[in-house]
């Protein structure tokens, strides 16, 4: 499969502008942590958990 524009374009941003993006959507709940602070996520599905270090 072909990938389209749209996808290569993307591939092509940074990741700190795709996670900016993301959490200016609908449904999207985002949290900062600081360099020494541990977490951990406790969730119901459906959903998808994503952990960007950056």
């Amino acid at each position: 499969m072909e990938e389209n524009e749209y996808l290569r374009a993307c591939k092509r941003l940074p990741t700190k502008d795709l996670v900016e993006e993301l959490r200016c959507r609908e449904g999207v709940e985002a949290s900062m942590l600081a360099v020494d602070v541990e977490a951990s996520v406790k969730v119901s599905g459906p959903a998808i958990v994503l952990v960007v270090i950056d």
